[in-house]
C-alpha cells in the first residue's frame, strides 16, 4: 500500500472528494513529522509508537578504499510496533 492507496481508502470511508481525503492524509503525516521534529513521540493505539533516536558519532570504514571516515551524530526516526499489530501480522 502506498500513499495514494491510503488516500483512496480514506475517500471510501469518509466520502467527500479525493482532494479532501488527500488533505486528511497529508495532515496526519505532517502532524506526525512535526511532532517528531520537536523531539516528541507519537503513540497510536493498536499501531505503535513513532519516536526520535539519537545516533552517536562514530568511525566507519569506506569499503571501496578501506579509508576510515568520521560519521557525525544524527537523529533518526524509530518505530516500535504495538502488540496488537505484531499479533495481527503473525
Amino acid at each position: 500500500m502506498n500513499k495514494q492507496n491510503l488516500v483512496e481508502k480514506v475517500h471510501e470511508m469518509l466520502g467527500g472528494t479525493k482532494v479532501q481525503a488527500e488533505q486528511v492524509v497529508e495532515g496526519i503525516i505532517d502532524s506526525i513529522v512535526g511532532t517528531l521534529r520537536k523531539g516528541d513521540e507519537v503513540s497510536i493505539a493498536g499501531l505503535g509508537i513513532f519516536s526520535v533516536k539519537a545516533r552517536a558519532a562514530r568511525m566507519a570504514r569506506n569499503p571501496k578504499t578501506g579509508e576510515t571516515v568520521h560519521v557525525p551524530a544524527t537523529k533518526v526516526p524509530k518505530f516500535r510496533p504495538a502488540k496488537a499489530l505484531k499479533d495481527a501480522v503473525k
